[in-house]
C-alpha cells in the first residue's frame, strides 16, 4: 500500500494510558519523546502495549518551531 504520509518514524512504546474511548501512546522514537492519541478501538485492535515497537506515520499542515 502506497501512503502520501512521508514522515514514517520508528519507535517503541513507553507509556499508554486508556479509557473506554481514546488511548494515548507515549513512543520514544529515537531518544525523543512523541505523543499520539488515538480511539480505544484502534489501540485495541493494534494490540498496542508498552515495549511494542511501532510506526508512527506522520502527516501534518502545521509544524510549529521554537527556540
Amino acid at each position: 500500500m502506497e501512503l502520501s504520509a512521508r514522515n514514517n518514524l520508528k519507535g517503541r512504546i513507553k507509556n499508554l494510558k486508556k479509557n473506554d474511548i481514546s488511548a494515548e501512546v507515549l513512543l520514544d522514537v529515537g531518544g525523543q519523546e512523541m505523543c499520539a492519541t488515538l480511539t480505544a478501538d484502534s489501540a485495541n485492535r493494534l494490540g498496542l502495549k508498552v515495549g511494542d515497537e511501532v510506526s508512527a506515520l506522520v502527516k501534518a499542515s502545521t509544524v510549529i518551531i521554537g527556540k
